[in-house]
């Protein structure tokens, strides 16, 4: 809106705010302004929790230094999902679809997390929705991202090829090319495409919901995540950069910069609040949230590929359960980690909790950093 005033209406009569057609300085203005809302609002929302007392339970099975952590306010992904959106709103040209694509994504996601904890709240307990609804509605979602970038596709707006990094020839169509041009079977075609946009961001909302167990791990693993996405969406809606590092060039997806730069900014506002030791939790509204808006970009800008190492710790902590649960059940109840996920093995280990969390920051800048080499690396 800001955007659509100070450029659009305003910049034809005051040649001074034809700054406002900058990305970067949009998105810079976007990461501040998220950053004020999330720190201005924060102890209001914080305060609010605690007065309709939603607070966290935390599972029996948890580790035992966490029972002091029940009662802490959570669903503070709300405050996240606020600081998000309204900058992204403010700041991006809302004619663009894949702003509108994106939001949307994130919204439902955040909208999946609420339903989750607030069946937790109700019946105060630590298991909200099944497993089999989350997925759905996951799924569901997903989905309905996948069948938009089909008929963004369809107008010449996207690709439906991927992108492999260090093979810059090697693109393959997740289009079935023998049908699409037959009648009645159009659709069809795109059916590997829509499966793989759903596993990717299905995967990846559940994979940041695993890895929310310690106090700011999630959040911070985020910035990490958030910052290289943001640089990897300028270089993709940029003539000179994409045409040097030989991606694919996509105008339109370089807006959701703002976004990126947005989402940077919530999540260092709320690692303010949720530093160890935590005044509040993000809960599922958060972590799905924010899993979700990750994936769904890099699907979008064409570097669903570079996920596992853009969330490099958010893959190693899903793996990590998906490992125990299989040797528990194939092995006959034998584990290779003292606790999943992979967090609570080092906890167990003897390592304190601001040192797991830490080292996993570290851990999540390093496979960042090496998303980031593969631009070049073709």
């Amino acid at each position: 809106m800001l955007y659509w005033l100070l450029y659009e209406k305003l910049y034809p009569i005051f040649r001074v705010f034809r700054i406002f057609r900058y990305l970067t300085f949009r998105c810079v203005f976007a990461s501040l302004t998220a950053l004020l809302i999330g720190m201005l609002i924060g102890p209001f929302v914080i305060r609010r929790l605690r007065e309709f007392q939603i607070g966290q339970y935390i599972r029996d099975e948890g580790p035992e230094s966490h029972k002091t952590k029940s009662g802490t306010p959570t669903m503070g992904g709300v405050l996240i999902a606020i600081a998000i959106l309204i900058p992204t709103l403010l700041w991006s040209d809302l004619r663009n679809p894949f702003v509108w694509l994106v939001m949307a994504s994130t919204a439902a996601f955040a909208g999946i997390g609420f339903a989750d904890d607030y069946i937790k709240v109700v019946h105060k307990r630590n298991l909200g929705l099944t497993g089999r609804q989350k997925l759905a509605l996951q799924f569901l979602v997903s989905g309905a991202v996948a069948v938009t970038l089909t008929i963004l596709q369809g107008k010449g707006f996207y690709s439906t090829r991927l992108v492999v990094p260090f093979l810059k020839h090697f693109r393959p169509d997740l289009i079935i090319g023998s049908i699409h041009y037959t009648p009645g079977l159009y659709w069809v075609s795109f059916l590997p495409f829509v499966l793989f946009v759903m596993f990717v961001i299905t995967g990846a909302s559940n994979a940041v919901n695993l890895t929310d167990g310690l106090d700011g791990l999630a959040i911070g693993c985020t910035i990490v995540a958030a910052g290289a996405l943001t640089v990897l969406t300028y270089v993709s809606g940029h003539v000179v950069f994409s045409d040097y590092l030989e991606l694919q060039r996509m105008p339109l997806v370089g807006e959701l910069t703002i976004f990126c730069g947005a989402m940077v900014g919530a999540s260092i506002s709320f690692l303010w609040y949720n530093a160890h030791p935590a005044e509040i939790f993000m809960g599922d509204v958060g972590s799905l949230m924010l899993g979700g808006a990750i994936a769904t970009v890099a699907v979008v800008i064409k570097q669903e590929l570079l996920l596992p190492f853009i969330g490099g710790v958010f893959i190693l902590e899903a793996l990590s359960v998906m490992l125990q649960v299989g040797s528990y059940k194939l092995r006959g109840g034998k584990r290779i980690f003292k606790m999943a996920p992979l967090h609570h093995h080092f906890e167990l280990s003897g390592w304190s909790e601001s040192k797991v969390i830490t080292r996993f920051w570290i851990l999540a800048l390093v496979f960042a950093l090496f998303a980031l080499t593969t631009l070049k690396l073709r």
